[in-house]
């Protein structure tokens, strides 16, 4: 496959109108992806395509954005890296620019703050499912430590108002040592 001018215009078009016309996070773009570059371009083969998204997937930051930039790295090293993130980036990028524009404009609308208040509510009610759902997995499993733990973090937020970040580093810490001691006694079982 010849690397010219329109490969790379091709390669930063496909990665650029996946990002812009893909709503739901980087889940939603992976798929889309792969029917762009393993079946339309026919540039990666299906499985390697899988390859290529479990690495995105494993590595900090967004999924899309990750993808992207092995994708492009695969095809054309690392300007092809380079114009993948790129395409990637610009559309969610221009559209957050165009809504800062317009908060401005917009933010003392009583229409437009009616419905950012129902989305705070709509918001919080999934986080709330959320920490209902992970709590009752937790206890349903009975294992004293990550209960423990569960209701100190919960203490050390709301009642002793400690910043979240500590929080999560020590919860970090705790989870880290535990799943080093869990794989030391495994294999000491062994």
């Amino acid at each position: 496959m010849e690397k010219d001018i329109k490969f790379y215009w091709t390669l930063f078009l496909s990665t650029f109108t996946l990002s812009a016309f893909t709503f739901g996070g980087g889940y939603v773009i992976v798929p889309l992806m792969q029917k762009r570059f393993v079946k339309e371009l026919r540039w990666i083969d299906e499985e390697e395509m899988l390859d290529l998204v479990a690495i995105g997937q494993s590595a900090p930051g967004p999924i899309a954005v990750n993808t992207s930039i092995i994708v492009g790295y695969r095809m054309a090293g690392i300007l092809g890296s380079l114009i993948a993130v790129v395409g990637t980036i610009f559309p969610p990028l221009i559209i957050i620019t165009i809504i800062s524009y317009f908060y401005q404009a917009f933010r003392d609308n009583p229409v437009v703050s009616a419905l950012l208040l129902g989305m705070q509510a709509g918001v919080a009610a999934v986080i709330v499912s959320v920490v209902i759902d992970m709590a009752a997995k937790i206890i349903k499993a009975k294992q004293v430590l990550p209960i423990v733990m569960m209701i100190l973090a919960f203490i050390a937020a709301i009642l002793l108002n400690i910043n979240i970040v500590i929080i999560l580093l020590i919860c970090g810490a705790v989870g880290a040592y535990t799943s080093l001691r869990g794989s030391h006694n495994q294999k000491g079982d062994s």
